[in-house]
């Protein structure tokens, strides 16, 4: 299945053809993939696509009679030496293929909780299920929360220091706060997990491994200044917009997320644990 997966995704890549993407990709990762190819074609491959490795190191497999149903694959390290990748797979019912649905960059140092053999399979949580330090659809809130508010946020105790992928939300934040400052504009950012896109397979000490999908928009306007559009930026504009366009009142741009979490059992005293994630730009609007 996951050669058949990658043999799909690499005959869409080098057509760099969203259209080929349909009957294997899904969810966060078709959109991703499919911006990612706007992106390549209009910066004739400068911008590359993230490489994705379908060779797998570990499997975490559903304990399950029922569907839809997901699978996590960690993934050997990819040619291009970055981190492993967790491939999330689904199934929407008993005759449909495997589809990737997404995947995260796992963070440096992270070690995958031990899960159920294969031939066993790990049992799916409900996204509001007990038992663990935090519901799975309530560690996604409050997740993001931290994100939006930082030290202020009261969850913020509930995750381990700040991971690579807070850091780099907060440091990506910083040019468009600069222009807002200078401009006398605003700039704000939402963090918004996606209804009914949180799942959660269960770790061999009573814990859960959750993945969510979440949106982040950024929102910036600004006056008496001009602002060149990258190229990458106009591309994702659905022709909207042209490469070098002057924007002189506003810019929306629309990421898309993928998180994974090591949640322990309740009870346990060590903090949830982002184990990977991945922050894809999908669309930009502006004027």
């Amino acid at each position: 299945m996951l050669e058949q997966i990658g043999t799909d995704l690499a005959a869409a890549d080098a057509a760099l053809s969203a259209a080929d993407l349909a009957t294997r990709v899904s969810g966060p990762a078709l959109a991703s993939r499919t911006a990612e190819y706007a992106v390549s074609t209009t910066t004739a491959g400068a911008k590359g696509l993230t490489a994705l490795e379908m060779n797998a190191q570990t499997l975490v497999l559903p304990s399950t009679e029922v569907w839809p149903r997901t699978q996590l694959v960690v993934t050997e390290q990819p040619d291009d030496l970055s981190s492993p990748r967790l491939l999330v797979l689904q199934q929407t019912d008993p005759r449909s293929q495997y589809t990737l649905w997404g995947w995260v960059r796992l963070l440096p140092g992270v070690k995958m909780p031990a899960t159920a053999a294969p031939t066993i399979g790990s049992a799916p949580l409900a996204a509001d299920a007990d038992g663990l330090l935090a519901a799975p659809n309530d560690v996604v809130a409050h997740y993001a929360d931290v994100l939006l508010n930082g030290d202020a946020s009261p969850f913020v105790a509930e995750f381990a220091a700040p991971d690579p992928y807070r850091q780099g939300i907060t440091s990506g934040r910083e040019p468009f706060a600069q222009i807002a400052s200078q401009t006398k504009g605003t700039f704000t950012e939402t963090y918004t997990p996606d209804a009914d896109q949180t799942f959660a397979l269960a770790t061999a000490d009573g814990g859960a491994i959750v993945v969510a999908a979440m949106s982040t928009a950024s929102s910036l306007s600004f006056s008496g200044a001009s602002l060149p559009l990258p190229a990458e930026f106009a591309a994702l504009s659905g022709g909207a917009l042209a490469p070098g366009a002057a924007l002189r009142s506003n810019l929306e741009v629309t990421y898309s997320d993928v998180i994974a979490f090591y949640v322990p059992p309740a009870g346990a005293t060590t903090p949830v644990q982002v184990l990977g994630a991945e922050h894809i730009r999908t669309s930009v609007t502006g004027s």
